[in-house]
C-alpha cells in the first residue's frame, strides 16, 4: 500500500515539476500532445470568433488544472461538445422540383396539400439563397404519415434528418440543457440533435409537440418558443454551451395529433397544415401500392404468385379496422400474410414445389384467417321514426353517423341528456330547447308545449365519449319530432351548431362527416352555409351520390327533415294574414 501511495505521489510531483518548468520556459499547452489535439480541433471547428475565444480560454484553464481534479473532466467534456457541434459544415440542397415531387409521391399516396406546400418551399429556395420562417406543423390523427412525410422531405432535398420525440417531456432542461455546475449536466435535445446531424442545415422533426406537459421543473413548450421563432433562433442559447448557436438554417417540422393541445404562442410561430384521415378508396390504394408489397417481402411471399383481391382489402378496411390512418390496416394485412405463409408451407412441402404455388386471398379467406369481423358498418334507420334523427360526428378515427333519440314524458319540466356527453353538447341541447320555446308559434307548436313535460335525449353507444360544437341542429330536430309526434326522414343527415336566434354556424371535419354519410346510405346532407366554401377542397369521390344542402338558419332545415312541413307552415301563414 505504501509503495502504491509513493508511486502516485512521485507521479504527481513530476507532473507539477513539468508544469512549473513549462511556465518558466514560457511554453504553452502545445507541449502536451493531448492539449495539442484539442487545440487543433478548436481551430478546425471554424467557430465564430467569440466562441473560439471562449474555447481557448477554457483550454488555458484546463492546462493549469491537475488532471486528477473533477473540474478538469467538466472542462474537457465542455470542449468536446463545443468542437463536436457543427458550426460551418453544410449539405448542398437538391432543389430539382421534379425529383422532390417524384420522391414524395413514391413514399406517400394522397396528402396533396402538404406535398404542394413542400414543392412551393423548394421552388422559393430555387429563387433565393435562404428562406426564413420555414416552420411547418403537420396536424392529423395517428397513422396518417406525419413522421414519414418529414423523412421524405429530408430524402427529397438531400439533407440530414434528425427526429426529437417531445411526448411526455416536462423538463425545460430537455430543450435548453443544464448548467455546467450540475453533476452529469449536458446540452439539451436540440444541440444533441445538431451534433448527431453533423451539419448546420438538417431537417429536424419535433414529434408530438402537443404531448408536452409542465411541472415544477419548468415549461418545455415555452423553451421551444425561441427555437421555433425565425427572428430569434439565430442566437439560440443553450444553458450548457452558454454561447449563441445559429439554428436559422435548420428546417423545422413539427407534428401533432390535436391542434388545440398546442399552446397558442407556439401555434403562432408555425404554419399549420392539416392532414385529414384517409378515405376508404385512398386506404385501398395505399394497401395495394405500399403495404402489401412491403408485407409480402417481409414474410417471404414475394417469390410466389399471390393475389390479394380488392374485395379482401376492402373487407379488412371496413370490418377489421376503424381508424383514420393505416397502422391497424398494416397490422391486419401482416396477420393475413403470416397465416397465408403457414398454409402455403403446409400444403407445398419442399421449396421447389412452393415456387409453383398460385394463391388468392379472397374475402372468405380473410374471415377464415382473422376470425369474426370486429366492426359492423353503421347504417341509418331503415324507416322514418318519431324523435330519432341522424347527425354526423367527427372522431379521431374518422367520421361517424350519430343517432340522436328524443322522448317526451309527463313530469317535471327538465332536460336530461345521456350517453357520455361533454359540456359543449349539453349546452347545445339547452340552446336547442330554448330556440323551440321562443319560436313555438312559427313552428306550429302550442305556446305551452313543454309544460309538465320532461325531455330525455339519448345518444346511443354510451361508452364512447361525445362532445363538440356540431350537434345543435340534430338535437333541435330530434326534440321537434318528439314534441310534434311526426317522424323525421331517415335518409337525411345533418351537422351544424346553432345560436339562440336559429342561425346555423360553421363546423369542422366536413370531409370525414360526408364520407360517414355515404357509408351509412344517406341521400341528403344538411351543412352550414359557412362551410359551402370547403366543398371545393373535397374530392368528388366523397361527394358522389350525396345531395349536399347548405343552410343559413334552422328554419330552412325543417322542410328537408319533415315531409309535409312546408305545406303546413304555408297554410298557417295564409290563415294568419287573413285574420289580421
Amino acid at each position: 500500500m505504501q509503495e502504491n501511495i509513493a508511486r502516485t505521489q512521485r507521479r504527481f510531483i513530476i507532473q507539477e515539476q513539468i508544469r512549473i518548468l513549462q511556465e518558466e520556459l514560457g511554453e504553452d499547452e502545445a507541449v502536451n500532445p493531448e492539449f495539442k489535439k484539442i487545440e487543433e480541433k478548436i481551430k478546425k471547428a471554424k467557430m465564430p470568433r467569440d466562441v473560439e475565444e471562449k474555447a481557448f480560454e477554457e483550454l488555458k484553464k484546463l492546462v493549469k488544472i491537475p488532471p486528477s481534479s473533477p473540474e478538469s473532466t467538466v472542462i474537457r467534456n465542455y470542449l468536446d461538445w463545443l468542437t463536436d457541434v457543427p458550426w460551418k459544415k453544410k449539405t448542398k440542397d437538391n432543389l430539382d422540383i421534379e425529383n422532390v415531387r417524384k420522391i414524395l409521391d413514391e413514399d406517400h399516396y394522397g396528402l396533396e396539400k402538404p406535398k404542394e406546400r413542400i414543392v412551393e418551399h423548394i421552388a422559393v429556395l430555387n429563387l433565393v439563397k435562404e428562406i426564413k420562417g420555414q416552420i411547418l406543423c403537420f396536424v392529423g390523427p395517428p397513422g396518417v404519415g406525419k413522421t414519414s412525410l418529414g423523412k421524405s422531405i429530408a430524402r427529397a432535398i438531400g439533407r440530414e434528418f434528425v427526429r426529437i420525440s417531445l411526448g411526455g417531456v416536462r423538463d425545460e432542461a430537455e430543450i435548453r440543457g443544464h448548467r455546467r455546475t450540475y453533476i452529469g449536466s449536458m446540452p439539451g435535445k436540440i444541440i444533441q440533435s445538431m451534433k448527431k446531424a453533423g451539419t448546420i442545415n438538417p431537417v429536424m422533426l419535433l414529434d408530438e409537440v402537443d404531448k408536452m406537459s409542465m411541472d415544477f421543473r419548468g415549461d418545455p413548450s415555452s423553451a421551444l418558443l425561441e427555437v421555433l421563432d425565425p427572428e430569434q433562433n439565430n442566437t439560440f442559447n443553450d444553458h450548457y454551451l452558454d454561447v449563441d448557436y445559429d439554428l436559422s438554417k435548420v428546417m423545422f417540422i413539427t407534428t401533432a395529433n390535436v391542434r388545440y393541445n398546442i399552446p397558442l404562442p407556439l401555434q403562432d410561430r408555425m404554419e399549420i397544415i392539416e392532414l385529414p384521415g384517409y378515405l376508404e378508396f385512398e386506404k385501398l390504394e395505399i394497401a395495394k401500392r405500399h403495404i402489401i408489397p412491403r408485407q409480402f417481402k417481409f414474410h417471404g411471399l414475394d417469390k410466389f404468385e399471390i393475389k390479394f383481391t380488392d374485395e379482401a382489402i376492402e373487407k379488412i378496411i371496413n370490418e377489421y379496422t376503424r381508424e383514420a390512418g393505416v397502422r391497424n390496416l398494416e397490422r391486419e394485412i401482416a396477420a393475413v400474410c403470416r397465416k397465408a405463409a403457414k398454409e402455403i408451407v403446409l400444403e407445398g412441402g419442399n421449396a421447389r414445389k412452393l415456387k409453383k404455388v398460385k394463391y388468392e386471398i379472397t374475402p372468405d379467406k380473410v374471415e377464415e384467417f382473422l376470425g369474426v369481423p370486429r366492426y359492423r358498418r353503421k347504417h341509418a334507420e331503415r324507416k322514418p321514426t318519431i324523435g330519432s334523427v341522424t347527425g354526423l360526428a367527427w372522431t379521431s378515427v374518422g367520421g361517424e353517423i350519430l343517432q340522436v333519440d328524443a322522448t317526451i314524458m309527463t313530469g317535471a319540466e327538465k332536460l336530461t341528456i345521456t350517453g357520455q356527453i361533454g359540456n359543449v353538447m349539453k349546452e347545445s341541447a339547452q340552446a336547442a330547447l330554448s330556440y323551440l320555446r321562443s319560436n313555438a308559434k312559427e313552428l306550429g307548436l302550442s305556446p305551452n308545449f313543454n309544460k309538465g313535460k320532461e325531455v330525455h335525449i339519448h345518444l346511443p353507444e354510451g361508452a364512447i365519449p361525445k362532445d363538440g360544437p356540431s350537434a345543435g341542429i340534430t338535437l333541435t330536430m330530434a326534440m321537434y319530432s318528439a314534441f310534434k309526434q311526426i317522424p323525421a326522414r331517415c335518409d337525411v343527415a345533418m351537422t351544424g351548431e346553432i345560436t339562440l336566434r336559429g342561425q346555423v354556424i360553421a363546423i369542422g371535419g366536413l370531409n370525414e362527416k360526408l364520407l360517414a354519410a355515404r357509408r351509412a346510405g344517406i341521400k341528403k346532407v344538411l351543412i352550414p352555409k359557412e362551410n359551402e366554401k370547403d366543398l371545393a377542397e373535397i374530392k368528388k369521390e366523397v361527394k358522389e351520390g350525396l345531395k349536399i344542402v347548405p343552410i343559413e338558419s334552422i328554419s330552412q332545415a325543417f322542410p328537408h327533415v319533415f315531409k309535409d312541413f312546408k305545406k303546413k307552415s304555408s297554410a298557417k301563414s295564409k290563415k294568419g294574414t287573413g285574420g289580421k
